[in-house]
């Protein structure tokens, strides 16, 4: 195992300058050694602001000509699939944001060939490595609580404005380093959906990394207010063991509203009920012993955290990388949840334009 991780960064646009940049200056063991984005203007002004890397417009020229162990990827939704496969025949691990990809078939191509070349994918879902999320894991897949029976797993949140492609309306609130998102969640070209891309992704994967459960087949309803993309969503699954459940999300709330990220979980002998915005939560055991969890949100809003290792570390997914790379740690947020909540949304779009008609997953594999 190598001493130092040499890393690549594939994209440098906002959520990279906020989050993968940083994480990487700060990790002892990693090294910045080229990083890429096809848009000039905005490769410049990352390279400016964190000097760190040769610079490359062309991704697959920089991964020819450059030494690199690991990748993190923040390109637009629809290009996540081409760029990951790339990676990954070269050997390399990789990090990938979220969604993993549009598509399930994709989704399994990735898992697969990361398989097969021996090679970590991880799926950028900071919520894995928070300690309450780990904690329900391991209570949920012991099965100390029975079955999982019914899942509710709901996360409302202040996307609109993204959503609209106004990305102005949070420049304060989220202090880009360098540059926003610009108005790519509001092109479905480019992000494929909406609230369903952005946000139900780090819903659901946390309620498949918490349960273990995959689904089996979707139905949906999905509201664009005025938009392009999806805003509200109503989901319904039922999972791989029976289980049911509902997935929903909105992303209409005020900029003042930290919102909310609910998963219940009811099994047969016992159930938990958590919020990972404030980290309260509640678990009963079959005994009618429970634990109480105190909220942690001691600051006015969800942004101020974002250093913190209780409810969102949003370093953890590159840290892992590192460490995944140096020997130093397993993978904490495998492909396998980013190909199931894949699975999840692409019958969601397709069960949304059927009128809530029901998908099955395994109709997401048949040739068409």
């Amino acid at each position: 195992m190598p001493d130092k991780s040499r890393i690549a960064i594939i994209g440098t646009g906002w959520w990279a300058t906020t989050a993968h940049f940083p994480a990487l200056l700060a990790h002892p063991d990693a090294q910045i050694v080229a990083i890429c984005d096809g848009r000039e203007e905005i490769l410049a002004m990352a390279a400016k602001e964190f000097a760190s890397g040769n610079t490359y417009t062309d991704y697959r020229q920089m991964l020819d000509n450059e030494d690199i162990d690991g990748v993190t990827i923040a390109v637009w939704h629809a290009a996540h699939y081409e760029v990951t496969r790339a990676c990954l025949e070269r050997n390399l691990h990789v990090m990938v944001e979220k969604p993993m990809v549009l598509y399930a078939k994709h989704a399994q191509e990735l898992v697969e060939l990361a398989r097969q070349r021996d090679r970590e994918l991880i799926v950028g879902y900071p919520y894995h490595y928070s300690p309450r999320a780990m904690r329900a894991r391991e209570l949920v897949q012991s099965n100390e609580l029975g079955e999982v029976r019914y899942i509710n797993c709901y996360f409302a949140s202040t996307t609109i404005n993204f959503l609209k492609g106004n990305d102005a309306k949070y420049g304060e609130e989220f202090g880009y380093p360098v540059v926003g998102p610009g108005d790519v969640y509001a092109d479905p070209k480019r992000s494929g959906g909406g609230q369903g891309h952005l946000q139900i992704t780090h819903a659901a994967a946390l309620m498949h990394f918490i349960t273990g459960r995959r689904p089996a087949s979707v139905m949906a309803l999905m509201n664009n207010l005025d938009t392009r993309v999806d805003v509200i969503d109503a989901i319904t699954a039922r999972m791989d063991n029976g289980a049911l459940a509902n997935v929903g999300s909105t992303g209409n709330l005020q900029l003042n509203d930290p919102g909310k990220l609910a998963i219940q979980v009811n099994c047969d002998h016992g159930w938990l009920d958590l919020d990972f915005v404030t980290g309260a939560g509640k678990i009963r055991h079959a005994d009618g012993s429970e634990e109480i969890w105190e909220r942690l949100d001691t600051v006015e809003r969800p942004s101020e955290l974002e250093h913190t290792v209780e409810l969102y570390p949003l370093y953890s997914t590159v840290n892992n990388l590192v460490d995944v790379i140096t020997g130093k740690a397993s993978n904490g947020s495998p492909g396998e949840y980013g190909w199931w909540t894949v699975e999840l949304l692409d019958a969601a779009y397709r069960s949304a334009a059927l009128n809530g008609q029901p998908v099955s997953i395994e109709s997401l594999y048949e040739s068409t």
